[in-house]
């Protein structure tokens, strides 16, 4: 099984280039920096992957993110290896990208701007909207009732 999950930082904006031919195929190319669980004497240390993804990852990648993203990718490790022109043999890994995700918050602009745009509660702005901002958003008065878990 070659399976790798990681949750990192785009390290710079992706490149996206199209496959030339009949259908064409979006191929997007990033770098995602994923802090180390564990560090030595408090300094944390960091890994750099390279990484590609191809057709609608690919613009989805391309559309949705940028330098300082962070994201949750799943995917599998392949080896690139070569030899160069001097003749010597060259390592590389590259992580083959399968399925995507965001992992970042809303910053809270943007969910304020869910809340007084038609968001959920009927687009009344919250009471709390002013409150601390941990990731949740608070529910309105009276719209427990129309949940379909309570």
């Amino acid at each position: 099984m070659n399976k790798v999950i990681l949750m990192g930082n785009l390290t710079r904006d992706p490149e996206i280039r199209y496959s030339q031919g009949e259908s064409s195929l979006a191929i997007a190319r990033f770098s995602i920096a994923v802090n180390r669980r564990f560090s030595r004497q408090g300094e944390t240390d960091t890994d750099f992957f390279n990484c590609t993804a191809f057709g609608r990852q690919a613009e989805f990648v391309e559309k949705y993110f940028k330098q300082g993203s962070r994201m949750l990718l799943t995917g599998r490790v392949q080896n690139d290896n070569y030899t160069n022109k001097n003749g010597e043999k060259v390592y590389s890994v590259q992580i083959i990208a399968e399925e995507i995700e965001f992992a970042e918050r809303k910053s809270t602009a943007d969910a304020n701007a869910l809340r007084n745009n038609g968001g959920f509660g009927g687009g009344a702005p919250e009471p709390n909207a002013a409150a601390a901002d941990d990731g949740f958003m608070n529910i309105p008065e009276g719209i427990e009732d129309g949940l379909p878990f309570n």
